[in-house]
């Protein structure tokens, strides 16, 4: 059999190693000058390639068609990937989190591990080669068009394309046109694990600050709760990103986010008691000093002036001062730290794409197109996405592995 893969990804790579494994004629077309570029950039260059959960709380971290991979989970488990990658080589180690990275750091030794695989199995490859069009006779998959006019005949075509964000890897949504031209419905496309675009415009004072230990919540339109979490995150000059942010804008990238708004809870460990007290042991130690002076131990201090402004209090207020009332606002003001949402960050600066080829047109069991025989989608140009920590690359390799060995 013939088989063509297009994009020498993730997902394109272990397709393409197990169907040559299979005994098939196998070639990877990828339009960049090298394979796996994306990859290069994954975990800030250090690859978290997969995580190293069980099958089922693996799927818990999936938004989007949970069920739809519970047969690729299962058949190429993250503990099969990683005893794959270290067979050639590459030693792993498990980090926080369960998220798994080469002992390296080096994204550069997962890349050479899969070229490896993909090589030793018998697969070629055809670099800075790009696919124009798919050719399809009597709803069959029949071969591939170049870019240059040169016709490959293929009897299984698997698109392993990637998804529309980070662009200048190669992910420029060339598999959802191919999609499209065999008659497939393509969801919506939105950013996620993507920053958050804040509506307040002096909120660029506060770029680059950290926060720890902190929860937030997004309400959606209506004001009800659609994403909640604790941990880190950051402010950046248009609004706030990090790994709190990352995960809630792939809970609200499918809602409507018009007049949707977030709530930092600064101190989530006291309780509204507790912290009041706190304000008032603060201001005995600073008794002669403004308000705007008086959380020094508090809070850092550049969130200051916002959180004494959100409570509506004159920062330059003695403490000895401030009315019971007003410390009650204060209190509101730490524990429901609002801003309104402008929009999620742009879809090419999102570390994956959500939405693409619908799967209900996609057998679950192979990856094999319902509507054109021998036509395989794989990885991130599905309508499947996770949460960070791994899961999303473990999506593509075990959607490839199940195209790639589907005969």
């Amino acid at each position: 059999m013939k088989v063509v893969v297009i994009g020498g990804g993730a997902s394109g790579l272990i397709a393409g190693g197990y169907s040559a494994l299979n005994g098939n004629e196998t070639v990877i077309i990828e339009k960049n000058e090298k394979l796996g570029k994306k990859i290069y950039i994954t975990g800030k260059g250090r690859c978290n390639v997969t995580n190293a959960v069980g099958s089922e709380e693996f799927l818990t971290n999936v938004v989007s068609n949970p069920k739809f991979l519970m047969s690729a989970i299962h058949s190429f488990s993250p503990s099969d990937l990683m005893e794959l990658i270290e067979s050639y080589g590459v030693p792993l180690k498990t980090e926080r989190g369960m998220r798994v990275f080469p002992v390296s750091d080096k994204a550069s030794d997962i890349i050479k591990a899969l070229a490896n695989f993909a090589y030793s199995s018998g697969v070629k490859t055809r670099l800075e080669s790009e696919c124009s069009k798919l050719i399809i006779k009597d709803d069959r998959i029949n071969g591939v068009e170049l870019k240059t006019g040169e016709k490959i005949k293929a009897d299984k075509v698997i698109v392993a394309t990637g998804g529309y964000s980070y662009r200048a890897t190669g992910s420029t949504g060339d598999g959802y046109g191919f999609a499209k031209s065999a008659g497939h419905s393509i969801v919506e496309l939105k950013p996620s694990l993507v920053g958050i675009n804040l509506k307040r415009k002096d909120i660029s004072a506060l770029s680059g600050l950290a926060l720890k230990n902190v929860e937030l919540k997004v309400y959606d339109t209506n004001g009800k709760p659609a994403s909640s979490g604790f941990g880190e995150m950051l402010f950046t000059h248009t609004g706030i990103s990090g790994p709190l942010v990352l995960t809630a804008s792939a809970r609200i990238n499918r809602k409507n986010i018009d007049g949707a708004s977030i709530s930092i809870d600064l101190k989530p460990s006291l309780d509204a008691k507790t912290l009041d007290n706190r304000i008032i042991s603060d201001f005995k130690k600073y008794n002669n000093k403004i308000v705007l002076n008086s959380f020094d131990d508090l809070l850092p201090k550049a969130l200051i002036p916002y959180v004494i402004g959100n409570a509506n209090i004159d920062a330059y207020k003695r403490v000895n001062s401030v009315t019971k009332e007003e410390r009650s606002r204060l209190v509101g003001a730490l524990k429901d730290f609002r801003f309104e949402i402008e929009s999620l960050g742009d879809i090419n600066t999102a570390i994956i794409t959500s939405g693409g080829v619908s799967t209900k047109e996609i057998d679950p069991k192979t990856m094999e197109s319902k509507i054109v025989k021998g036509l395989y989608f794989v990885g991130e140009v599905l309508d499947v996405d996770a949460l960070t920590g791994g899961f999303n690359l473990q999506i593509a390799f075990s959607t490839g592995y199940l195209a790639g060995n589907a005969q």
